[in-house]
């Protein structure tokens, strides 16, 4: 079976990945320079590859000591 995986994820599918807010998505990811901006009709929408979104999941589940 040859699955193919998505090259890049939509900032709404990697909020729900993440079990996040897209809000809060997008805040932590232009903090942390990950995923890049494209415009979708008249708003502007983060897209992530699976590498960023591992990055992402490492980065908020890292406990403060």
């Amino acid at each position: 079976m040859n699955v193919a995986e998505p090259k890049y994820v939509g900032q709404a599918a990697a909020a729900l990945l993440l079990r996040m807010s897209e809000k809060e998505l997008c805040r932590i990811s232009k903090e942390a320079g990950y995923g890049h901006k494209e415009f979708v009709g008249m708003h502007e929408e983060y897209f992530f590859t699976m590498e960023e979104l591992r990055m992402l999941t490492e980065l908020t589940t890292q406990t403060v000591n």
